[in-house]
């Protein structure tokens, strides 16, 4: 199985630019970034740090359904924390179990402080896949004596 820096070399994430978001900055802008970027999380930095992570399921839930303003309310009230982390050298099966565990949905890697990557549970169910399609074909090709 892979480890994180595996995964995002493949997926050619690997030292890319993650949005990010400040504590301070205000709902809206986050939404607004969500959606002109078409993911579903931001990783949310405060003095070069990730101090949290806010999602599209911590807007619905700590702000629409309390009634709250997305434009009055700062990213810092919504957002979950403390952030779970992984470092490069993570194997994926690490990673799954922390994000079934914990019921996140999106992992930041971090590495001596910095913020390199953001991995989803769809870049991990992806990659069981596509690991478990290649053991397959590996031992249909052992039983046919190839």
């Amino acid at each position: 199985m892979k480890n994180v820096e595996q995964l995002l070399k493949c997926k050619n994430a690997l030292h890319q630019t993650v949005h990010t978001i400040g504590p301070d900055d205000s709902v809206l802008d986050a939404l607004k970034l969500l959606a002109e970027k078409n993911i579903g999380a931001l990783p949310v930095v405060e003095n070069g740090q990730v101090v949290g992570i806010v999602s599209e399921r911590d807007y619905a839930r700590k702000l629409v359904l309390k009634g709250r303003s997305s434009a009055a309310t700062p990213v810092r009230e919504i957002m979950s924390e403390p952030v779970v982390t992984v470092g490069l050298k993570e194997n994926l099966d690490y990673c799954m179990k922390e994000m079934t565990d914990k019921h996140l949905r999106h992992l930041p890697v971090v590495e001596n402080g910095q913020l390199l990557g953001l991995l989803s549970i769809g870049d991990l169910v992806k990659e069981t896949i596509s690991e478990q399609a290649n053991l397959i074909q590996q031992l249909e090709q052992y039983i046919r004596g190839e």
